[in-house]
């Protein structure tokens, strides 16, 4: 007897239509959205960063000094003005991917994935059931997509993103198989972390062969398995430069831009 496969909407196949998913909308339309990272635990920071024109916000729960409340609070912030608010978890762990969830993030980003197992159970734990394990309790949720809880429980699970950092030598050498595993919707590249994993230091010329290896390996992957690709990037210019390569991009963060807009116009003060 044949066995038969369950096949679910994804956000690379929904035909949900909400306007307030604009990273999603712009991926889905080519348009190429431009994220940030924001660091910093501030409501004020979060209306700052969503008004300059970005299309996401990556709330860095894993490397930023980022509690709960200003997880829910930035969350709520940022979907208010028009924006897609994302959090990057600190870990894999089933609590951590529901508690980002239940701020009402348009959507995840998990850090040093390795294997396909891990990105299986990221996966179950981004799902409502029968696809995942997720669980439902929040209202919250609901109103950062501008929604019904009834509307948001039948839409979720096609609309959130799952973002799969790969930025590990074990990532790059499991990342078809990462890559292929259902529900994972975006592949994003650490640079940093990849190259002091592939090279022992940072950051990576770029020019360096295990690293461009590695780069091309992850985006090969990506394309093989109809998964979007993204990275990190430090400023403008590279951003449209990774234009022909990547269908995102996260340029630099807010703690990054205030150090460099300073040190830059101090240096013209005191010259």
């Amino acid at each position: 007897m044949a066995k038969h496969t369950v096949t679910y909407p994804t956000p690379h196949t929904t035909d949900v239509q909400n306007p307030r998913l604009r990273i999603l909308n712009k991926l889905r339309n080519g348009q190429y959205p431009v994220m940030t990272f924001m660091a910093l635990p501030s409501v004020r920071m979060a209306q700052i960063v969503a008004l300059t024109g970005v299309d996401g916000i990556i709330i860095d729960c894993e490397h930023g000094h980022i509690g709960d409340d200003a997880m829910h609070n930035s969350v709520a912030a940022i979907s208010a003005l028009g924006v897609s608010p994302i959090i990057r978890v600190r870990g894999p762990a089933h609590d951590i991917v529901k508690r980002a969830l239940d701020t009402g993030a348009h959507g995840i980003m998990v850090p040093q994935i390795n294997t396909a197992e891990e990105a299986r159970q990221v996966v179950a734990s981004s799902k409502f059931p029968p696809q995942g394990v997720r669980g439902q309790g929040s209202a919250f949720p609901a109103i950062a997509h501008g929604l019904s809880t009834p509307e948001y429980m039948k839409s979720a699970n096609e609309t959130i993103l799952t973002m799969i950092q790969i930025e590990t030598q074990e990532g790059v050498e499991n990342v078809n198989e990462i890559a292929a595993v259902p529900g994972v919707d975006l592949v994003f590249i650490g640079p940093n972390d990849l190259a002091q994993s592939l090279l022992g230091y940072v950051p990576a010329r770029g020019d360096e062969q295990e690293f461009v290896n590695g780069i091309d390996k992850i985006i090969a992957a990506g394309r093989k398995n109809g998964k979007w690709v993204g990275r990190m990037v430090n400023d403008g210019a590279l951003a449209k430069e990774a234009r022909k390569r990547y269908d995102t991009v996260a340029m630099t963060g807010d703690t990054k831009a205030i150090q460099n807009w300073y040190i830059a116009e101090l240096g013209i003060a005191r010259s």
